[in-house]
């Protein structure tokens, strides 16, 4: 059976606001998730006459072939659905680093539920795609629309918004990797609550709105305001060196820079592709214990065409 080859493209959220515990034991947030060209490789091939399940080689990182790998589980979660018998087998190179707030995990598990969307017969419904999805992790059914689009509920609600023109960025993953669970609980710490609501719940919600609208992204007074992240403060005291990416980012010339997700990746806005190069040839960035990449940001449009059927 032939197969498709495609990337799974990592995200960053512009801006991010944390706000009640529901009574899932999930937080309700608002975020814009932005789609950028930082890139794992993924290969998806259905066997439908073998035995059904899924499997996974990562060809540059073999301890990630395990059960949990969220490529294994989505496949497996659609596949549960039902209609469809026979094995998926996925292939992974893994260039988005983990524990970075850049979705790598999640990406590989939407590229591999938009290549089953091609290689099932019949085809998956959109429910049964969004529906595995959201079984496998909050933020996966954002990979599944791509480009820039606003998060809700737990981040599974995924709504698209209007595309911004082309947007370069300076990306810097240090070395230090911040867990998802120890953010939320260093932020509800912070804010003395579980339910992790601060006084101004109002307030949060209407910035945050109004930071989402399309037409704010003229001038980089608006940009700065709009990238708010709630868990920068009491992320920045405890790993001070990424508040000090994120000013030297804006030292360098970024029109605004943010943390992206729970980190520690911080990225920083640049008009141009080359004003985003000379920036990371800067010592401070040059010499970073981590990785840097210079990306642009992913429309829909973009994602258009790139899965191609190999042998």
């Amino acid at each position: 059976m032939p197969a498709i080859r495609g990337r799974a493209f990592a995200k960053v959220n512009l801006g991010l606001r944390i706000l009640d515990k529901r009574e899932d034991g999930f937080h309700e947030l608002r975020t814009v998730f932005q789609t950028i060209s930082l890139a794992d490789e993924v290969a998806v091939r259905h066997r439908p006459r073998a035995r059904s399940g899924a499997r996974i080689r990562v060809v540059n990182d073999p301890s990630l072939e395990t059960p949990e790998n969220l490529a294994v589980q989505a496949a497996e979660a659609l596949l549960a659905r039902g209609r469809w018998k026979g094995r998926v087998e996925i292939e992974l190179e893994k260039h988005i680093p983990a524990g970075a707030g850049l979705g790598g995990g999640s990406a590989d598990a939407g590229a591999v539920l938009s290549a089953l969307d091609r290689l099932l017969k019949p085809r998956p419904t959109p429910d049964e795609l969004f529906a595995a999805a959201a079984e496998v992790g909050s933020d996966v059914p954002f990979f599944l629309v791509g480009g820039r689009a606003l998060g809700i509920g737990r981040g599974e609600e995924t709504y698209p918004l209007p595309e911004l023109p082309r947007r370069w960025m300076a990306l810097l993953a240090p070395a230090a990797h911040v867990s998802t669970v120890e953010a939320y609980g260093a932020l509800a710490k912070e804010r003395g609550s579980t339910t992790l609501t601060g006084p101004g719940h109002c307030r949060t919600l209407s910035s945050f709105c109004s930071g989402a609208r399309a037409s704010n992204w003229g001038a980089a007074t608006d940009l700065a305001g709009t990238l708010s992240n709630d868990f920068e403060p009491v992320l920045f005291r405890r790993l001070p060196e990424l508040r000090r990416l994120k000013e030297d980012l804006l030292g360098a010339g970024a029109e605004a820079a943010s943390m992206s997700g729970s980190g520690s990746a911080v990225f920083g806005l640049f008009e141009s592709r080359a004003a985003a190069a000379a920036a990371l040839r800067l010592p401070q960035f040059s010499q970073l214990d981590g990785k840097a990449w210079v990306v642009r940001t992913i429309s829909r449009r973009d994602l258009r065409g790139v899965w191609q059927e190999t042998e």
